[in-house]
């Protein structure tokens, strides 16, 4: 069965270690497995810009939930800002898990993330459980990837070259993919 993901890197720096291993990531995709990589450079989220206050909602905000409906499952690629959650990240967030059309709600979702501290964005991947129940989203929680000291996993040319991650990243797509198809 054909899956497709839809791909967010919580990440807006140039040059990001997550939107790097989120291009890695596509690479290593399951058999019959697509993915399409989002831009979570949205406005910031506010009620009356949103339906139904406003008539309709901003055009990048559309696109995204668009994007979002199409897809089987979410794959999340972030750092961890102050222990948490990225902001622009919780922000896209907000905006595709409002309304009764909204296209987080029941979605399968795998998240992962690297960092340049030792800890590998596992408290980040922590404040998602909370986010998760509440969208009622259907995580895949092993394996973990928790990639720590990032600049030594990447060339000079931005390749992510952890092998034994790798390994990690595809047995957690499997699990995706696994989850998508046992749900329908």
């Amino acid at each position: 069965m054909a899956v497709h993901f839809a791909g967010i890197s919580g990440s807006l720096r140039k040059g990001s270690y997550n939107t790097k291993l989120l291009h890695t990531v596509s690479t290593l995709l399951p058999e019959d497995t697509t993915m399409e990589i989002l831009s979570i450079d949205l406005p910031l989220y506010n009620a009356d810009l949103d339906v139904p206050a406003a008539a309709e909602r901003p055009a990048s905000v559309v696109t995204f939930r668009n994007a979002l409906a199409k897809a089987d499952g979410l794959v999340i690629v972030s750092p961890e800002y102050n222990y948490s959650i990225p902001g622009g990240l919780k922000n896209a967030i907000d905006w595709a898990s409002r309304g009764a059309d909204a296209p987080l709600l029941n979605m399968p979702v795998s998240v992962m993330g690297a960092t340049t501290g030792m800890w590998g964005t596992v408290r980040m991947q922590l404040a998602f459980h909370a986010v998760f129940q509440f969208l009622n989203m259907k995580p895949v929680y092993k394996p973990e990837v928790l990639i720590a000291q990032a600049p030594s996993k990447f060339n000079d040319n931005g390749e992510f070259t952890d092998e034994s991650a790798k390994v990690l990243i595809r047995k957690q797509l499997e699990n995706l993919k696994k989850l998508i198809i046992n749900k329908e």
